[in-house]
């Protein structure tokens, strides 16, 4: 089970109340035909463009720039620690500035090289294995970091999450592991002969100062601060602790990553030849093995030749000479380097093969870097990861849902969610089914561990043309590789999951309020990615962007807000009406099921079991409405709508609303719809409203648990297809009805 998966069960009453909402849904035009380097590219100006502003301003008012959003010195836990009070290891001394650190700080010297990295005291290996890998690809890093003023202290980074480019902005401030001189001991006084600069030279600057990551070289400064822009994009330092590092590079590149466990490979020498010989030009690779069983041996630190279990290595190229296939490696450690065959200084380097070393470009040290023959690497290593890049021929299109699971006990099945794919001409695609990065609120996920695997049809036919691999469980995302024609294809999901029942449910009364308040934020703003995302929170839960409030006043804002807000419940009440026109419609012209009607003679009916009207399904059809009225069930949307203005009116008109809302003061708690940044939705296996679920007088004692949204039957699903930009994909979704029929109903019906 996924270590950072945690949450708890619904209750049985929620479950009770819960019910699937059915819809087919359109790709969102903002999501068609993404050039993959062309957002890029507008990542990097809006970056860019955030940077120099900040410059301005702080050179306006004499003032080096402190990021008040991820403040090391002020907001100390926020930016250690998630939501636990436990395990809170982390303890550094002080914080400083890069110019107070090093006398002549520099972002890089001589550009990113993967000698550079040193770990520090985070488990981030996996990242930092990341960078090593990414460095050995010119240029890459330095893209990355796309503005910066070391005078001023201000950098600005981008990174990738789910469908798009994330922008960081960071100050220089950096963790550091001794304390001020005054907060010494006597007795440590005494060890610098109680001179405070001889302390300060010595022990408060240079690298070896800084509490976490750090680079080799002297002054430069690259790694601890994209390590801290990283740590900020997911919400603090403990948060990127454990992880796999061909997902960083994916937040890093944007790039596709696929698990290849070395004992499945087929052909080595085919994988030598089209994978590891190609590292660095499209593809980056790094690899690893599990953590050894310490059961018999009782040794806990046992390596395999130096190798260590349970860490990340970074290959950083593959190389033939004189008949021989080598890998050159990586620790990020630094330091702790293979000690077998072709290991440094090993007996392997005869005469003969010391001209070789030129080749690989390896010298001897104990800096981490290490060769090993291409046998060795297979038999030592468990895992390969590979990540695929991207360039200008590229295009992506893309397509989210919420999708609400069966019961854990349910048999692990298709048929919960489906994704349709038109290709206009044939190309390559590469075929992404992923969830929400949750790394940044995974400690209010749910206890649902999910694992996920597609299968790919073309639309008509039973013939499975690929399958995604599934090489390790409760991964981030699976893909396949596939050459399409023309035509149009359905995706088919699998969804399993284990669940943990030992968890911790975080809500505001339980935890630091601040803290919490901003990872319910976030997963909020994660969410709404979702096509059938409903947003029905109220101001407070999340935060309102200052461009939505830039030159208006609040009642301005409002006012706008109010008005939209009642456009939005009138022609909610106007597709309501449409639906159940078309749910008619296609009911006559089927000739009706009803107590005394069947189906095809040929497909025995569906059983179906009653429902109250108020829980009907949504049409297959028709995309539901995308925002309601904070505080509502999606059932009750258009309830204080006029019958009669329903009845008489096909579009909307804001100058002629029903009168049950041409009054209505909605209130500044309503959702304020286009004006906000998305909202959270509401889960499609719905759960009771707080004030259902509660009684007043354990209000208190509950806090916002329930408001927290814990929802362990439903997962943000996004299926991403990459092909030529000469043939861009569109993605569509469905989800499961919620139709009650027998297994044998089902059978034939597909059959």
């Amino acid at each position: 089970m996924h270590p950072r998966q945690k949450g708890r069960r619904r209750s049985a009453k929620a479950k009770a109340k819960a019910k699937d909402a059915a819809a087919s849904f359109p790709q969102p035009e903002s999501r068609a035909g993404l050039l993959v380097t062309t957002e890029l590219e507008k990542a990097l100006a809006e970056c860019k463009a955030r940077v120099e502003r900040i410059v301005r301003d702080c050179r306006a008012n004499n003032r080096r720039f402190r990021d008040v959003e991820f403040d090391l010195e002020n907001d100390r836990e926020l930016c250690l620690f998630g939501l636990s009070k436990e395990n809170r290891e982390l303890r550094p001394w002080d914080v400083q500035r890069a110019t107070k650190i090093f006398a002549k700080p520099s972002f890089f010297i001589d550009g990113a090289d993967s000698n550079d990295i040193v770990q520090g005291r985070l488990g981030d290996c996996w990242f930092l294995s990341a960078l090593s890998t990414m460095t050995t690809a010119k240029g890459l890093m330095e893209k990355f970091c796309v503005a910066r003023d070391e005078q001023v202290g201000v950098y600005g980074w981008i990174f990738f999450r789910d469908s798009g480019w994330v922008t960081v902005i960071i100050d220089d401030l950096l963790y550091t592991t001794n304390p001020k001189f005054e907060e010494l001991t006597s007795t440590e006084q005494g060890l610098y002969h109680r001179d405070k600069n001889l302390y300060n030279n010595s022990a408060r600057q240079g690298a070896k100062s800084l509490y976490f990551a750090r680079s080799e070289q002297e002054g430069e400064t690259w790694v601890s601060l994209i390590e801290k822009a990283y740590a900020k994009l997911h919400g603090d330092y403990t948060a990127i602790d454990a992880g796999y590092s061909c997902e960083a590079i994916e937040d890093l590149t944007g790039g596709v990553s696929t698990f290849i466990p070395t004992k499945d490979i087929l052909d080595s020498d085919l994988f030598w030849k089209e994978e590891l010989l190609l590292a660095t030009k499209d593809r980056l690779f790094g690899c690893g093995f599990d953590t050894l069983d310490s059961t018999r041996s009782g040794n806990e630190d046992r390596t395999v030749n130096g190798l260590i279990g349970g860490h990340a290595y970074s290959v950083l190229r593959a190389v033939e000479y004189n008949g021989k296939r080598f890998v050159v490696l990586r620790n990020p450690w630094g330091d702790s380097e293979w000690t077998g065959r072709w290991s440094d200084g090993s007996k392997e380097w005869t005469e003969k093969w010391l001209p070789a070393m030129k080749v690989l470009q390896h010298t001897f040290g104990d800096d981490g870097e290490f060769v090993m023959e291409y046998s060795d690497f297979l038999d030592n290593f468990d895992l390969v990861e590979r990540t695929l890049l991207f360039d200008e021929t590229w295009i992506m299109a893309n397509q989210w849902l919420q999708v609400t699971a069966r019961p854990p006990t349910a048999a692990w099945s298709y048929g919960d969610v489906s994704f349709t794919i038109s290709i206009p001409a044939p190309t390559k695609a590469i075929i992404v089914l992923s969830k929400l990065d949750e790394r940044y609120f995974s400690d209010i996920s749910g206890n649902s561990c999910w694992t996920f695997d597609f299968a790919l049809f073309k639309k008509g036919e039973t013939e499975l043309i690929a399958q995604s691999t599934l090489a390790r469980f409760y991964l981030r995302s699976v893909n396949l590789e596939a050459q399409l024609e023309k035509g149009e294809y359905v995706v088919h999901v699998r969804l399993d999951r284990a669940v943990n029942d030992e968890v911790q449910v975080y809500h505001s009364g339980n935890t630091n309020t601040r803290k919490f308040a901003r990872v319910q934020a976030e997963r909020a703003k994660s969410q709404s990615i979702a096509s059938n995302h409903r947003p029905s929170a109220p101001l407070q839960v999340v935060p309102l962007p200052l461009n939505v409030l830039a030159g208006q006043n609040v009642t301005e804002v409002e006012t706008k807000a109010t008005e939209v807000e009642k456009k939005l419940k009138a022609a909610e009440a106007l597709e309501k009406k449409a639906q159940g026109t078309e749910e008619a419609d296609k009911a006559n012209k089927d000739g009706g099921v009803g107590e005394d009607q069947s189906t095809s003679k040929d497909v025995p009916a569906p059983v179906l079991t009653e429902e109250p009207e108020q829980e009907q399904s949504v049409s297959a059809n028709v995309q539901p409405p995308r925002r309601t009225r904070a505080g509502q069930r999606k059932s009750s949307v258009a309830a204080d709508v006029d019958e009669d203005w329903v009845e008489n009116h096909d579009e909307v008109d804001l100058d002629d609303l029903p009168a049950s809302l041409a009054d209505e003061d909605l209130g500044f708690n309503s959702a304020v719809a286009v004006l906000t940044p998305p909202l959270p939705p509401i889960p499609l296996g719905e759960a009771m409203p707080y004030s259902e679920a509660h009684s007043d007088h354990d209000a208190d004692d509950a806090g916002s648990e329930l408001g927290s949204g814990y929802d362990n039957d439903t997962v943000v699903l996004g299926l991403r297809v990459y092909t030529h930009k000469e043939a861009p994909a569109v993605v569509g979704g469905q989800l499961r009805q919620g139709v009650k029929a027998r297994f044998g109903a089902f059978m034939d019906a597909g059959l």
